[in-house]
C-alpha cells in the first residue's frame, strides 16, 4: 500500500475517534498515538497530521458544503466513517495544492478509503457527493493537468 494513502488511513482512523468521542478529544494526541501504532516507520507523517489538523479546524466549513450537497441528508444522520472520508476529499479538494494532491487524486483517495472502512454502499455516496462538489466548483485546475491541444499532438 502507497505510503500517501497509509497517511490517510492513519488520518481517517484518527479523525473517526475524534468524532466518535464527541470531538472533545485532542487530534494531536490521537494522530500522534496512532502513527506511532500503526505505522511508526512511515514517511509521510506530516501528510496524516496536515490532513487531520486541518480537517478539524475547517470542520465547520466542511460540514456546511456536505449539508448542501448532500441533499436528503445531514452530516449528523451520515455514517461517521462516511462523513470523515467526506471530511477529508473535500478537505484535499479545496486547501490542499493542487499540484500536489490534484482535485481528481483528492477524489479517487476519498472513494477508495471508503472501500476499506466503509460500508456496501459507502462508496458510490462518496463519489456522488465528492462528484457534485466537483461540478460546482467548476473543475478547478483541470488545465493545469490536462491540456487538449498537448496532448492531441501527442496522440498523432
Amino acid at each position: 500500500m502507497a505510503a500517501r494513502h497509509i497517511a490517510r488511513s492513519i488520518a481517517l482512523q484518527s479523525l473517526y475517534e475524534w468524532d466518535f468521542m464527541g470531538k472533545k478529544e485532542n487530534i494531536n494526541e490521537i494522530v500522534e498515538r496512532n502513527i506511532k501504532e500503526f505505522a511508526p516507520e512511515l514517511d509521510e507523517k506530516e501528510l496524516t497530521r496536515r490532513i487531520a489538523l486541518g480537517v478539524v479546524a475547517e470542520a465547520d466549513k466542511l460540514d456546511a458544503i456536505i449539508n448542501k450537497a448532500a441533499n436528503d441528508w445531514t452530516v449528523d444522520k451520515m455514517a461517521i466513517v462516511d462523513r470523515n472520508v467526506l471530511r477529508i476529499g473535500i478537505y484535499e479538494l479545496i486547501f490542499s495544492n493542487p499540484q500536489e494532491v490534484p482535485p481528481r487524486v483528492a477524489m479517487n483517495e476519498a472513494i477508495e478509503l471508503s472501500k476499506g472502512f466503509g460500508g456496501q454502499t459507502s462508496s458510490k455516496f462518496i463519489n456522488g457527493i465528492l462528484g457534485s462538489i466537483y461540478k460546482e466548483l467548476g473543475e478547478p485546475y483541470k488545465d493545469m493537468f490536462f491540456d487538449p491541444k498537448k496532448d492531441a499532438n501527442q496522440a498523432k
